[in-house]
């Protein structure tokens, strides 16, 4: 099912024959090194299950980013939503080929455009590795503020932490 769609990009609800790409995104090393590294494989059909009951619980969600001259799945972003609604985390990952293209980018802007349409999201946070400079960049382009280092249990590391406010 089509969430967004952008210039280059359609952001989708993960299916199950999205194994195979993340694979090539949350299951790649490198991908994954400034995060809390690689998922193992057998995970992924649950974690798709689960962004798919996200979405239809909350109507938010991790998305696959198809790229729409290929059709490929070449990343993910969108939310982790925890307790509130108020405020979601925006994350992304790509897989290395689609690195330095702009994408990330791109689906951040998609993204933030889903959480300004939600009714009941006011905030949009995100943070990164204070090494992912490429991360760290897409933030501020996007119009995140940056409101200082936090720490985060998950990744167990202080960070730059960003916040975006939507209505």
């Amino acid at each position: 099912m089509k969430i967004s769609e952008s210039e280059r990009l359609i952001l989708r609800v993960l299916e199950p024959k999205d194994v195979q790409h993340l694979e090539r995104i949350w299951g790649d090393d490198e991908v994954m090194r400034l995060c809390t590294g690689a998922t193992s494989h057998e995970k992924f059909p649950r974690i798709i299950e689960y962004y798919k009951e996200c979405q239809a619980a909350k109507g938010l969600s991790v998305y696959a980013v198809v790229e729409k001259i290929s059709g490929n799945v070449v990343g993910t972003a969108g939310f982790n939503v925890e307790e509130s609604m108020e405020k979601v985390e925006l994350i992304y990952h790509f897989a290395i080929e689609a690195w330095g293209k702009g994408y990330a980018s791109e689906a951040a802007w998609a993204c933030v455009e889903i959480a300004k349409a939600h009714k009941a999201v006011s905030y949009v946070f995100a943070s990164a590795d204070p090494n992912n400079k490429g991360s760290l960049k897409v933030l501020e382009k996007v119009g995140f503020d940056y409101k200082g280092m936090k720490w985060f249990e998950d990744t167990n590391q202080e960070e730059p932490y960003y916040e975006l406010t939507v209505k």
